[in-house]
């Protein structure tokens, strides 16, 4: 009785591994996720954030209120939590380091006998301007592989998920 022949094995293609990289997974269904690759992103960014924004002394949160109040001088706890996203017991206690700090300073606000407007000290004005311009060179290094406008596309795109 003549057998068939059986069939070759089938090749088993690879995971998209780089050459030399054979330690790398096949992470191309996560590579297609926002929320994956935004995530990727923001860690490099916020490794050269805490690398180089340690002489100054400050993290993510922090920078973010003091550039708030440097641009919009006299902002309340409740615009700043709206503006950033978080509640207002995570503000109390940042406003305090804040004020301890002699970064920023409360005074009752115009216009609202209820509400108190936060303004940078000096010595806040001093800090907020050298640490934005510090951001503003790490954020070119860590997007350094981007083109201008690759990076404006990237910034109005990503706007478009929280906006």
């Amino acid at each position: 009785m003549a057998s068939t022949p059986k069939p070759a094995p089938a090749k088993v293609e690879q995971a998209a591994a780089p050459q030399g990289r054979p330690d790398r997974l096949d992470a191309r269904m996560l590579e297609t996720l926002v929320g994956y690759n935004a995530r990727r992103a923001w860690l490099i960014v916020s490794a050269f954030f805490a690398e180089r924004m340690a002489p100054y002394g400050l993290k993510q949160i922090d920078f973010s209120v003091l550039s708030l109040l440097a641009h919009n001088p006299g902002a309340t706890s409740r615009q700043l939590c709206n503006a950033l996203d978080i509640l207002p017991p995570n503000l109390v206690s940042l406003v305090a380091t804040l004020d301890s700090r002699g970064l920023i300073e409360r005074r009752p606000h115009p216009h609202d006998g209820r509400a108190v407007g936060l303004h940078l000290t000096a010595a806040g004005e001093t800090l907020i301007r050298e640490a934005e311009q510090t951001v503003i060179q790490l954020e070119a290094d860590a997007s350094a592989k981007l083109t201008a406008r690759e990076r404006e596309t990237l910034i109005r795109l990503l706007q478009k998920i929280y906006f």
